[in-house]
């Protein structure tokens, strides 16, 4: 089995996600799931600004990496990729 850490920082959302997958391929196992949503934060200015958003990602990651590794029961040294 493969461990693998995702993360998504495109636009106003943060996201870790840690999967598995089986060695036979028969699917993937969604192990934690964690989102911040920086909707309040853009709604002021009418839309998504970029610089906020880069802002907001970088403060919100470290502390969504740590629950979803809680959550997953597993560290760092668990994931393949």
């Amino acid at each position: 089995m493969k461990t693998v850490l995702a993360l998504e920082t495109s636009c106003d959302e943060t996201s870790v996600a840690v999967l598995r997958r089986r060695d036979d391929r028969s699917g993937n196992e969604l192990l934690a799931s964690e989102v911040a949503s920086q909707v309040a934060a853009h709604e002021k200015f009418g839309g998504v600004v970029p610089e906020v958003a880069s802002r907001n990602h970088l403060m919100y990651a470290p502390p969504l990496l740590d629950r979803a590794m809680s959550s997953a029961k597993i560290d760092l040294s668990n994931v393949d990729a």
